[in-house]
């Protein structure tokens, strides 16, 4: 099992920035994706940005060119910057992860979620 702990939500202005961070932790585990979503009040929660274990990245149309992922897998952490924040940015963000691990020679793999962190952008 692996626990995802967020912090760094709250509140800002039209056009300010937050920094979210994820920090992973268990026993023996290696983590292969590790991601951010959002659930805005009364819609789906939604990927906003992917990171995988090699370093690729990826990002929602509507978060491209705004947000940046980052991860550090010495540290099991990830993080999204996110400027230029917009009023339809207002959600409760949720760190994911995809891991794995071989216990005498069987894989286990799972996805573990973090408990969200809400982040209010308004004036």
């Amino acid at each position: 099992q692996v626990d995802l702990v967020e912090s760094g939500g709250g509140s800002v202005q039209p056009g300010g920035s937050l920094r979210l961070s994820c920090l992973a932790s268990g026993r023996r585990f290696n983590i292969n994706g590790m991601n951010w979503h959002r659930q805005a009040p009364g819609k789906e929660r939604e990927l906003v940005a992917g990171s995988t274990s090699g370093g690729s990245t990826s990002y929602a149309d509507s978060v491209k060119g705004r947000f940046t992922i980052s991860r550090d897998n010495a540290k099991n952490t990830v993080t999204l910057q996110m400027n230029s924040l917009k009023p339809e940015d207002t959600a409760v963000y949720y760190c994911e992860a995809d891991w794995y691990y071989y216990e005498n020679g069987v894989p286990s793999v799972g996805r573990s979620w973090g408990q969200g962190t809400t982040v209010t952008v308004s004036s």
